[in-house]
């Protein structure tokens, strides 16, 4: 059975309008997850496009890969992302085990990353991976006007926290029956540590967009 990278893509943005198809460096920013996916295609099968937008579509046939066009009722902006994701898997005649979900808002990835997590998929008792970054914020909660540390007592220096994580977006791995049931982040999911400096660069406001911009031209990265 087969492994599939899945890219989900929507036209719609109220926050940053069209971002998908606006520049990132010298390419469109849906172009740096379908070369990134191209350049991993010795892990996968196939890479399919999900959008319910023309100009995306035109970008990813131009690249030479799979789209499936998403319906409207599951392209607005409180639909989960699995439900795109579910909706290539039963859209396509091809008996699936794995799916590789790369989102688009979050291009900074290390070269090497999929494959690393693809062994550590492979490698673990688990039925999902998906990245995390470390958090070296002081965290709390306010309630009753009154704030509440999470994961420090007052005074205590920043590098004694205790060590939380949150989710990145970078990638994600799940096997196709867990995303059948609605389910990409299992319980039984593997959370693989990124450390990079730029893996928390989400884009979704224009002032995202300037900074992802800013790090490419600063740092001379390649992501191809």
């Amino acid at each position: 059975m087969k492994t599939i990278i899945v890219i989900p893509a929507r036209g719609g943005s109220k926050r940053l309008p069209n971002k998908n198809v606006l520049a990132l460096g010298d390419l469109p920013l849906i172009a740096h997850s379908i070369l990134y996916a191209k350049a991993n295609l010795h892990l996968a099968d196939a890479i399919y496009i999900t959008t319910d937008d023309a100009a995306i579509k035109e970008i990813a046939l131009s690249y030479g890969v799979n789209v499936i066009d998403r319906p409207s009722d599951i392209s607005g902006d409180l639909e989960p992302t699995v439900s795109a994701v579910k909706h290539v898997l039963q859209s396509i005649n091809e008996a699936v085990e794995t799916v590789i979900l790369l989102q688009p808002t979050n291009p900074l990835r290390p070269k090497t990353l999929l494959e690393d997590c693809f062994n550590a998929y492979n490698e673990k008792a688990c039925d999902s991976v998906f990245t995390v970054s470390q958090s070296y914020h002081k965290l709390g909660k306010i309630e009753n006007d009154k704030f509440k540390p999470f994961n420090y007592k007052p005074g205590q220096r920043s590098q004694d926290l205790e060590p939380l994580y949150f989710e990145n977006g970078l990638l994600y791995i799940a096997d196709a029956t867990s995303v059948l049931n609605n389910e990409i982040m299992t319980t039984n999911g593997f959370p693989f540590k990124v450390n990079h400096v730029f893996s928390t660069v989400d884009i979704d406001t224009q002032a995202d967009l300037d900074y992802a911009n800013y790090i490419l031209e600063k740092s001379h990265l390649n992501l191809n």
